[in-house]
């Protein structure tokens, strides 16, 4: 694939004003987009001593059939599609790169910044980020604009992934809580996992924005239900983090990898969450349901409740340009502003699961 273009956000190449999305009509709620797994960078360039490890696989599952899978002319219809959607904010769930190589990184950089500023959209990490242990500096550091919470850590206490993530963003009532299921794994292999220190991060995350009562969506890369992916691409901790997702609730999750759609569901102490996946957004389709598409979610609070409506929008070869694909709308019930919610040690069990982590890591 190779790099992107930024379209420019005033007008359609006739000078027409562009057709607004169904969801971007309305007035009321906060509307975000979310994209995933687009796969921006053109590793051509690589060195060979750059392949002498696992990104030898990866350069040549490239050259046989990504390069032609992931199209800049699909990227570039995607960003005229979210300039006509004008969203509040855009969250990206991982997977820019192909090898992780620092050149890549660069250059994803230089297309966030295009895209628009790092107030207005959220990064996390995916496997292609990590495809073999890399300096922070030289690769995730150059993004750390798009990951970093609203409150960054401080200075000079060695910032890392470990302590970016989880991180929390809050925009007109919606909590965006990102974490990191990046990890090296080995030839053949697509896993990732959170380890004990960010769930228990991200318990505490849940417990304080549910008292505080927001919409909390969870960014996470890989899926956190077991019947989404197989084992050579899961998420080795999946089983914890769904405990901690059930005794403390969540409102939304989100998630790429699968490289197609997903609709799931997960039941948690205040009722069922969706767990939601898109495909690529950068994805022509040469495999049959693999064609690039994203989600424009829309939240809005009725009453006690929150609705969230959801509009796929999947990239048509015919016209050039994202369509909308389907439609959707679903109510998640309301934590009361944290009354029901346990204070200190939690649900039953919650804490007491997470500690049991600490002894065992061995995959769900």
């Amino acid at each position: 694939m190779h790099p992107a273009k930024t379209a420019d956000p005033v007008a359609d190449t006739d000078g027409s004003k562009p057709e607004q999305t169904a969801l971007s009509n309305r007035n009321s709620g906060f509307l975000f987009a979310h994209l995933s797994d687009l796969h921006l960078s053109d590793p051509s360039g690589v060195r060979s001593r750059d392949l002498l490890n696992k990104r030898l696989l990866g350069y040549l599952s490239w050259r046989r059939h990504r390069r032609e899978e992931h199209s800049g002319e699909v990227v570039d219809a995607l960003v005229r599609d979210l300039k006509r959607a004008d969203p509040g904010h855009i969250v990206i769930t991982g997977d820019l790169t192909h090898l992780g190589l620092p050149e890549e990184f660069r250059e994803v950089s230089k297309w966030l910044s295009e895209l628009g500023p790092p107030g207005r959209i959220t990064v996390i990490p995916g496997n292609h980020e990590t495809y073999v242990d890399t300096p922070w500096d030289d690769t995730m550091a150059r993004w750390l604009p798009y990951m970093t919470s609203d409150t960054p850590p401080e200075s000079g206490t060695g910032i890392t992934a470990d302590t970016v993530f989880p991180s929390l963003r809050i925009r007109d009532g919606i909590a965006f809580l990102g974490v990191s299921s990046a990890r090296p794994s080995a030839p053949f292999l697509a896993v990732g996992s959170l380890g004990p220190a960010q769930l228990e991060a991200l318990d505490r995350l849940l417990l304080e924005t549910g008292q505080m009562n927001l919409y909390r969506v969870l960014l996470i890369h890989h899926p956190p239900l077991k019947e989404t992916l197989g084992w050579r691409k899961r998420l080795v901790d999946a089983k914890r983090l769904r405990d901690v997702l059930r005794c403390r609730g969540v409102e939304l999750v989100l998630h790429g990898h699968a490289h197609r759609p997903a609709d799931g569901r997960l039941k948690t102490r205040d009722g069922i969450s969706p767990v939601i996946g898109v495909p690529s957004g950068s994805a022509i389709g040469l495999k049959p349901g693999r064609r690039a598409s994203y989600n424009l979610c829309r939240v809005t609070r009725t009453g006690k409740d929150w609705e969230l409506t959801v509009e796929s929008r999947g990239y048509s070869p015919e016209s050039g340009e994202f369509v909308p694909e389907n439609q959707g709308s679903v109510s998640a019930p309301d934590h009361k502003g944290g009354e029901q919610q346990n204070q200190g040690n939690g649900p039953q069990g919650c804490n007491q699961g997470i500690q049991i982590q600490h002894q065992s890591q061995v995959g769900d």
